[in-house]
């Protein structure tokens, strides 16, 4: 058996200009910082290249023949100025500069992780936890590496470059200039298209990395389900799977990289060789000093130690470039579920909810709801059964807009969700799931959730309310009780009382109980069944249940079966009906009475 794959967005598809592309807006706001920065980098530059003329001009002047002793001291201090200038101007550049990196990083992190927000449900429910934080991890970095590098190797080599092949060509015979050009001309060359090579291996590295850490956050996710079934052997044989992939292509990548560095090297050291030969001729046949001959070699290693350097940039900007493409394609993904253009935010007069012959389906060959219409008039409260699958919190997903009717519609006070915002939208409604998952934090972090700004005193207050008082009392830390990741520390009933809890301290004008209450035994159930019916007088509450001992007060109750609702009514009269609602009560009053009989004995 071997685990099924994620549903995942198309793979990403922009060019190394269309990436740029994408990030340059983040860039604009910072030009004028920018362009100071980039000026401290041209006169560093100059000072660097400035360092071997007056090295020169020492060594000549050193020879009493040629000038006095006061000569070669003025030169020292020239000489100790420009070093210093060079160290100066650099540093300079990184202050001014690591603002906009640090800004523009920030930015479009900020950006995805709102985009993700976003995303739909649909997308959400298809992802891979681990795959998709590795991806912006790696994307975080790669921007960083474009920038630090791109501006502070790229353009200092660039511009090194260019003053050292204008001293060659304005000091020195053409064959000096012929060669550097020559060389680095050779030297691009093999970088590019070795690197170009490795950096498909680059991504099947990533694409490998990726599967990696998301079988392994499933797995530990998971813990409690892989040890259920001990199947700990299986989950390492299947991790191992992915590792051993990403281990294959990390040896090709590092043997290619290999192969690139020795191209490189030997490019320079033939290139320095053949200019210091001519160098050495021309001081023999006297039309160069030993000055020359040592401005040469300083101008030959200060240009190739960047020119090496930046075959190792290129090859981190190539990489974080392809980095960069997974994240700039999760922050361009379409948002499924958008505001409208003219959205407005949703007027709760009354809050009255309205389902007019809704039909929905996740694909066309599945149909779930079809032609659903039903009304929960304000402060009235509906309930919704049904056998499993019949399309029950299909209805409340709807109501809260993590999807779009296919068709029909759904309106409350007679505005269709669609045309309002879905921020007022969520505001005015409250819900407490089926699957209550919390944060790795404290109880009263997780209870507060439903309004940050609430104080601990209405904390307590929904609380009790919740019938979370008296557990809260036994813990040591009380509301500073670490829940654990997912609020896995709690049991099932305490963390559904945690999620009733933060929905009434939200204060929603409409109330979804999603089985809010199949994870309580029957003692809690019947304590929050009491605070519910309290807490529903004041609100229009959709209740979608499974144990209908709980819904038998409801103002009104639906029976949904394969997506269409087959009766509804109040309880009696639903049982009267003899029907399907009727055939559900009996099977479980026979459950609850069997479980009865065995607790007795």
């Amino acid at each position: 058996m071997k685990p099924s794959s994620e549903i995942r967005p198309g793979p990403a598809a922009y060019s190394n200009s269309q990436v740029i592309g994408l990030f340059l807006p983040y860039l604009r706001p910072y030009v004028v910082r920018i362009t100071v920065a980039l000026l401290c980098l041209v006169i560093a530059k100059i000072a660097n290249v400035g360092v071997p003329l007056v090295m020169k001009r020492i060594v000549d002047g050193l020879d009493a023949a040629h000038a006095p002793l006061m000569v070669p001291l003025a030169l020292l201090a020239a000489y100790g100025a420009l070093r210093i200038s060079t160290t100066l101007f650099t540093e300079l550049r990184e202050v001014l500069f690591v603002k906009v990196t640090q800004r523009a990083t920030r930015a479009v992190m900020l950006q995805v992780f709102r985009h993700l927000h976003e995303m739909s449900l649909r997308f959400h429910l298809q992802r891979q936890t681990g795959r998709l934080t590795r991806d912006i991890e790696r994307g975080q970095r790669g921007i960083t590496t474009l920038i630090d590098f791109t501006l502070f190797s790229i353009l200092p080599t660039l511009v090194e470059v260019t003053l050292v092949l204008s001293v060659l060509f304005y000091s020195y015979d053409w064959t000096f200039m012929a060669i550097t050009v020559g060389a680095l001309v050779v030297y691009l060359t093999h970088t590019i298209l070795v690197t170009e090579w490795r950096t498909n291996m680059r991504r099947r590295m990533n694409e490998f990395d990726s599967q990696a850490s998301a079988r392994a956050t499933d797995s530990l996710l998971n813990y409690e389900t892989v040890k259920y079934f001990g199947n700990e052997r299986w989950e390492e044989a299947h991790y191992d799977e992915n590792l051993l992939l990403w281990e294959k292509a990390a040896i090709r990548n590092q043997t290619a990289l290999s192969v690139l560095n020795l191209g490189q090297s030997a490019i320079i050291a033939v290139a320095v060789t053949l200019m210091m030969w001519r160098a050495t001729v021309g001081v023999v046949n006297g039309t160069m000093t030993i000055g020359d001959l040592v401005l040469v070699n300083a101008l030959m290693i200060q240009l190739y130690i960047p020119l090496n350097l930046l075959g190792f940039v290129y090859r981190e900007i190539r990489q974080s470039l392809a980095d960069m493409e997974r994240l700039f394609t999760l922050n361009e993904m379409k948002v499924e579920i958008a505001d409208a253009p003219e959205a407005l935010p949703l007027r709760v007069d009354h809050g009255e909810i309205r389902f007019e012959n809704v039909s929905f389906h996740y694909e066309a060959s599945r149909p779930i709801l079809e032609n659903v219409s039903f009304c929960v008039g304000a402060g009235k409260t509906v309930a919704v059964v049904g056998p499993s699958g019949a399309g029950k919190s299909t209805l409340a997903r709807l109501l809260f807009r993590f999807y779009d009717v296919t068709e029909g519609a759904v309106a409350i006070d007679g505005q269709d969700i669609r045309s309002v915002t879905q921020e007022s939208l969520r505001a005015a409604i409250g819900i407490v799931p089926q699957d209550t998952v919390l944060f790795n934090d404290t109880l009263e972090y997780n209870i507060g959730y439903g309004r940050t700004s609430a104080a601990h005193e209405e904390i307590e207050t929904v609380a009790r309310m919740a019938q979370l008082e008296d557990f809260i009392a036994r813990l040591p830390e009380g509301y500073a009780t670490q829940v654990g990741e997912r609020g896995l520390k709690l049991s099932g009933g305490e963390k559904q009382r945690v999620a009733i809890a933060r929905t009434l301290l939200k204060r929603p004008q409409i109330l979804i109980f999603d089985e809010a209450t199949s994870s309580l035994d029957s003692r809690s159930e019947r304590q929050i069944q009491v605070a519910i019916r309290d807490i529903a007088r004041e609100h229009t509450t959709l209740i979608i249940a499974h144990r209908l001992s709980t819904i038998v007060d409801a103002d009104e109750i639906l029976v949904l079966e394969h997506g269409r609702i087959v009766e509804r009514g109040r309880h009696m009269s639903l049982l009267a009906a003899k029907g399907l609602y009727a055939r559900m009560w009996r099977l479980q009053q026979a459950e609850q009475r069997a479980e009865r009989e065995v607790g007795k004995l």
